[in-house]
């Protein structure tokens, strides 16, 4: 079970951190350097190229994570499809706030190019938690009265 998760953990992390340097970089650094006039020359330095290409890989690295996090999520117990589902506005107004936050330049491209992979990761999310987690289907289980021993309580 570990060796599948941590392949598909970095299969993911990879795949955003791609995503982030081809689509999204480009558009943010000359979105910085589109700052230039007549009077003021764009001169960004080594150290601030590598800082922005840097956190755009760090940032769709970890976002491109969703499906692995909802899916250990529902592992554990603390959602499941419907409940995504459920809360799919939410989700959608979140991606916008986490957009807001972690792209490095203000620009509303930038916001839309890391908010539009988050909205698609949270549907593969809700697709993935009802393909890869089940749920049992003897019973519910509940705690005792007498002790902390869970008991199979069959619905039939």
């Amino acid at each position: 079970m570990l060796l599948p998760f941590s392949f598909v953990s970095s299969f993911c992390f990879l795949g955003g951190a791609a995503f982030g340097y081809f689509v999204v970089f480009p558009p943010a650094f000359r979105f910085l350097i589109g700052y230039s006039s007549e009077f003021l020359d764009p001169m960004p330095a080594v150290s601030e190229y590598f800082s922005l290409a840097l956190r755009l890989l760090l940032a769709f690295g970890v976002v491109f994570e969703l499906p692995v996090f909802m899916v250990f999520l529902a592992i554990i117990g603390l959602v499941d499809a419907p409940f995504l589902i459920k809360n799919r506005k939410y989700a959608l107004l979140i991606a916008f706030i986490i957009a807001a936050v972690l792209t490095p330049t203000p620009d509303v491209v930038n916001q839309f190019l890391m908010a539009g992979p988050l909205i698609f990761l949270y549907e593969i999310s809700i697709l993935a938690v009802r393909f890869f987690v089940r749920k049992p289907t003897s019973g519910v289980f509940r705690k005792t009265e007498q002790g902390n021993k869970d008991v199979t309580i069959d619905n039939e």
